[in-house]
């Protein structure tokens, strides 16, 4: 069972950038597909970035395409999001998750097998 380790929210201004990372544990890092997820209040559960359990594949929500940067580093069993141009409305927790690799690789928010505890995201106006 993999544990996952989430590093690098804090207060940003809007049209800033952040990198999230999340460190992985316990597990075969190359047998999950991952994802960041977030959960502002009062909404659904929403996965803005997958990447597949290579690396050479990846996927967004169209909320953050173009402007969020999923990736991995197998070496040190690390995934990565890079958050430009950051907006207040994307205030939130942000949790990785790991997805079995005999599963489709999915932006379900709720699909994900493992989860982090997340690091908070703020971006002030």
């Amino acid at each position: 069972q993999v544990q996952l380790g989430e590093s690098g929210g804090g207060l940003v201004q809007a049209g800033g950038s952040l990198r999230l990372s999340c460190a992985a544990s316990g597990g075969t890092f190359s047998s999950y597909s991952m994802g960041w997820v977030r959960q502002a209040s009062g909404k659904e559960r929403e996965c803005g970035a997958t990447i597949n359990c290579s690396g050479d594949s990846t996927d967004y929500a169209d909320s953050v395409k173009g402007r969020f940067t999923i990736s991995r580093d197998h070496a040190k069993n690390t995934v990565y999001l890079k958050m430009n141009s950051l907006k207040p409305e994307v205030t939130t927790v942000y949790s990785c998750a790991a997805r079995s690799w005999f599963k489709v690789v999915t932006l379900v928010g709720d699909a994900y097998d493992y989860w982090g505890q997340g690091t908070q995201v703020t971006v002030s106006s």
